[in-house]
């Protein structure tokens, strides 16, 4: 199984809680329908952690990495990409092995 985690960092213009309703509401639906996912976690981080400069993880699962690349070279793949830029200030891509320590 092969993992994307994304950090997000939204737009200086959105408070969190807009941030967080575009994000868990709207954008979710997208990253839900890209073909081949297999699982999507939204990870919303707490508003006390400002000085991290991060809103939020997402957690994408796919099969292998080639899913994962066709997934986004799809007309919905390029929608939720173009989507998310429009949203926030950074997005940093983190392509990673998952290890389970305690299930």
């Amino acid at each position: 199984m092969f993992k994307a985690m994304i950090v997000l960092t939204r737009r200086e213009d959105l408070s969190h809680a807009e941030f967080a309703q575009w994000w868990l509401q709207d954008h979710s639906s997208m990253a839900a329908a890209l073909p081949a996912v297999r699982k999507v976690v939204f990870n919303e981080v707490s508003e006390g952690c400002d000085e991290l400069g991060i809103d939020g993880v997402a957690e994408l699962w796919f099969d292998s990495r080639e899913d994962f690349e066709a997934a986004y070279s799809t007309e919905i793949g390029k929608a939720t990409a173009q989507d998310s830029l429009a949203h926030v200030s950074s997005r940093i891509r983190l392509l990673v092995s998952e290890n389970v320590i305690l299930p």
